[in-house]
């Protein structure tokens, strides 16, 4: 079985920076040295609000990742215009609240579908994979999949804050049925959004997920021990070395 790949997500290296309104941390070089960790890519979220990563940060990284670039981003005109311009390798179309700490669920597809089903094609015939993070719910991914998309990326926020182990283990076979149903479409299956050095084991372990992207986790340890240990210790958890 092919081992999973690593997306290190450095959205949370940019929220330092934007606290001081300065120069550092510079999530470019957190990028270059998540990439020489042995990170398979690198994940921003373009925020409407650019709360944290800014415009020049996208393209300072895009001329410089050597892996893959990939964008989160909402499903807005202004998005759409700056990922054709930008051309990361992936787009990942999310919810986005102006007041929320960080994205709180999935997209609702079913009911988003015309705006989602414009942004998707404009993306695709630009030449951008197109993923969706939804959360563990078959008609979302019915519907994601209807929507011609190249990946989902499930969200697995209730998992990882699920209260106690019996809701855990609910959470847990949510994803798993996902994962499966998502194969079953034809769709590559992503994860992420809350994963930690302890709760990912048992997600990986489920098998078919093709692609991690974790931030804060990753971040938070890098602050105690550096980049290239925070992103080696996840790698090993996700790819089993």
């Amino acid at each position: 079985m092919k081992a999973a790949r690593l997306g290190v997500n450095v959205d949370h290296v940019a929220t330092v920076r934007q606290a001081r309104k300065t120069h550092e941390p510079d999530p470019v070089t957190a990028a270059a040295l998540a990439e020489l960790a042995g990170a398979d890519g690198i994940t921003i979220h373009l925020r409407e609000d650019r709360r944290h990563i800014q415009d020049r940060d996208l393209a300072v990284l895009r001329r410089t990742v050597r892996s893959r670039l990939n964008l989160e981003m909402a499903a807005t005109d202004e998005m759409v215009g700056i990922a054709l311009k930008f051309r990361p390798d992936e787009v990942t179309l999310v919810p986005e609240k102006r007041q929320e700490l960080t994205t709180e669920g999935g997209l609702d597809v079913v009911q988003n579908r015309q705006t989602l089903k414009n942004s998707v094609a404009l993306l695709r015939d630009g030449g951008i994979s197109v993923s969706l993070f939804v959360d563990p719910d078959p008609e979302q991914i019915k519907a994601a999949h209807r929507l011609g998309v190249d990946a989902i990326e499930i969200h697995t926020g209730c998992y990882c804050d699920a209260a106690d182990a019996k809701v855990r283990r609910a959470e847990l076979t949510k994803i798993e049925q996902s994962v499966r149903l998502g194969q079953k479409l034809g769709l590559a299956v992503h994860a992420g959004h809350g994963l930690n050095y302890d709760n990912v084991r048992d997600v990986v372990a489920l098998g078919g997920i093709e692609e991690f992207n974790i931030g804060h986790s990753i971040v938070a340890r890098a602050v105690l021990v550096g980049m290239d240990r925070a992103v080696r210790d996840m790698a090993a958890l996700i790819k089993g070395s």
